[in-house]
């Protein structure tokens, strides 16, 4: 396989090119930058930094890849970028690399899609299967499960957990962790159901899905202790990874609780 680099691409002698890459005008490569077999750079694609594309991935136009993180702590170490195989990263995207204090590291899995305008910050870590539609952005060291989709205009706070199988909805601030297979939306979101259609999308069955709808809700709206609610739910449903990839994932949290269903006003009587 061979290489087609435009003449008017500047790549740095330094720079590692696999085959059949294809880099179009006006490209920037630096000199710590590995591009694995069959990437295309569309046009006008900054790739900076310590950074790794995945092979089959396809970067558009305007998008900047791998410059340094916009963290006033960054004291230029060498920190990584990798972007995992067969991705598309969408005109005007940035991605930044990670920095010592978040573990060094940015990554992006497999057959991810970064839409128009998305920010990926420092030290998030994206699973694979994900889709950010334009314009979404995640503040640094976010977490972001495997088929998520995150809809347009959203924002994600920093160090928020973003678990498996969920759906953002567009135009939502993201301020709490997102348990797996959760749906959320609204300028503060809240936790508004599961991700019925994903899971559909996803194969899982009518009776997988009942049974997850009814364990979010007993851990929500259960009786006693959020820890008693998720310790009753472990007793019964020990044998479904599903329902117990979302009890872990509650008790895990850290720094942020679980964002939660929204709690309707009753008026009250005049």
């Amino acid at each position: 396989m061979t290489n087609s680099i435009h003449e008017t691409a500047i790549l740095d002698p330094a720079a590692k090119i696999g085959q059949g890459v294809t880099i179009g005008p006006y490209c920037v490569i630096g000199p710590d930058v590995t591009l694995e077999d069959n990437v295309t750079l569309k046009a006008h694609v900054c790739v900076d930094g310590h950074t790794i594309v995945g092979k089959g991935t396809e970067i558009f136009p305007f998008a900047s890849v791998g410059s340094a993180p916009q963290d006033l702590k960054f004291g230029g170490e060498k920190s990584r970028l990798i972007i995992g195989k067969n991705c598309k990263i969408r005109e005007h995207a940035t991605l930044n690399p990670g920095t010592e204090g978040g573990g060094m590291e940015t990554v992006v899995g497999d057959n991810c899609l970064l839409m128009i305008g998305v920010h990926v910050a420092h030290d998030c870590r994206i699973g694979s299967n994900v889709i950010l539609a334009n314009n979404a952005t995640l503040a640094g060291h976010v977490t972001v499960g495997d088929h998520v989709l995150i809809g347009g205009l959203s924002a994600v706070h920093q160090f928020v957990r973003i678990g498996s199988f969920a759906v953002i909805g567009g135009m939502s601030g993201v301020e709490s962790d997102v348990i797996p297979f959760g749906r959320v939306k609204g300028e503060r979101a809240h936790l508004a159901g599961i991700n019925l259609i994903g899971l559909e999308r996803g194969g899982f069955e009518k009776d997988q899905i009942k049974s997850i709808q009814k364990a979010v809700n007993d851990l929500f709206d259960g009786n006693g202790t959020l820890e008693d609610r998720i310790s009753s739910l472990e007793a019964d449903h020990k044998d479904n990874p599903h329902i117990m990839n979302i009890l872990t994932f509650a008790r895990e949290k850290e720094r942020f609780g679980l964002c939660q269903p929204s709690k309707v006003q009753t008026p009250k009587a005049a």
